[in-house]
């Protein structure tokens, strides 16, 4: 056996490929670093509510801070949303290229005949205004993006992955997802679809494996090539 073959063997039987964003295909705050769009929106949210924004200051995480926000007050939730969501088409569009790798996945999944979809906890807008940019859009099927205003609805739960399935007319348990975070994983397997690991950082690799993702791998291209293979 090579080292592709479990990525061949998982991939032949998935009908759909739900790509994970940040990571798998672009990296978000390439440009525009996370901890900075964080602290923006921690001095909004403190500008509202003392309180919410100290607590908000201690993560360099944008979608913590939105979790923040919203546990505090549902208006300042849609606020801190809007403002994440603004944040995240600057940051796109200075992001640079897509992972390596993901442009020539999207398009051996389309090739192979899969359904593609894209799953993430950042927006629908961002998802489409990268993918726009880069030629990317005819490659994927379905964004389904942050739910608005439900951030109890994000990864780890499996609410986007049975979304997706829902929107492609297919049982989720037909689709592998590909994920680069330990919320992806348990998504997954929470949704009953097998999942790929995106370890794009040492420490992943372990937390994946502990998590018992199905397969693991670091690069994208080696899921481009056995989308080709199968």
């Amino acid at each position: 056996m090579t080292h592709a073959d479990p990525l061949i063997e998982i991939l032949a039987d998935a009908r759909v490929i739900l790509f994970d964003f940040d990571g798998p295909v672009c990296d978000v705050f390439a440009g525009l670093p996370a901890s900075e769009v964080a602290r923006e929106l921690a001095a909004l949210l403190s500008a509202q509510d003392e309180a919410a924004g100290a607590k908000a200051a201690r993560t360099d995480d944008p979608i913590e801070v939105l979790r923040i926000a919203h546990e505090a007050d549902t208006g300042l939730g849609q606020k801190i949303e809007q403002a994440l969501t603004a944040a995240e088409v600057r940051a796109v569009a200075v992001a640079g290229r897509p992972t390596p790798g993901a442009a020539e996945a999207l398009q051996a999944a389309r090739s192979a005949g899969r359904g593609v979809a894209v799953v993430s906890d950042n927006s629908a807008e961002c998802v489409r205004v990268f993918l726009g940019l880069h030629g990317l859009e005819e490659c994927v099927t379905k964004i389904v993006g942050r739910p608005s205003e439900q951030p109890h609805l994000m990864k780890p739960n499996p609410f986007p992955l049975i979304t997706a399935a829902e929107q492609m007319h297919i049982d989720v348990t037909s689709c592998t997802l590909i994920g680069a975070s330990l919320t992806d994983i348990q998504a997954a397997h929470a949704a009953g679809a097998t999942v790929i690991g995106y370890a794009n950082t040492p420490d992943k690799a372990v937390q994946f494996a502990e998590e018992q993702a199905d397969v693991i791998t670091g690069d994208m291209q080696a899921i481009a090539d056995a989308l080709t293979t199968t």
